[in-house]
């Protein structure tokens, strides 16, 4: 499991899943908010497995060689 999520994009995803989440158990958006656990999760583990099948990568890390 390689690194491929990387600054903003991190970031991001870690915001709008705990945003998500908060809403959800505040009962303002219903249970379906809990999917916020996904980004939440791709952003702190810096993996995202649709990437690789995507040809994607926003990690600027240089691949070893």
């Amino acid at each position: 499991m390689q690194i491929n999520v990387g600054g903003w994009d991190r970031i991001l995803r870690i915001v709008v899943g705990a945003v998500l989440i908060a809403l959800a158990a505040f009962g303002q958006i219903g249970p379906w908010g809990y999917i916020g656990i996904v980004p939440m999760l791709t952003g702190i583990f810096r993996f995202c497995p649709a990437y690789p099948l995507l040809g994607m990568n926003t990690c600027p890390m240089k691949k070893p060689e």
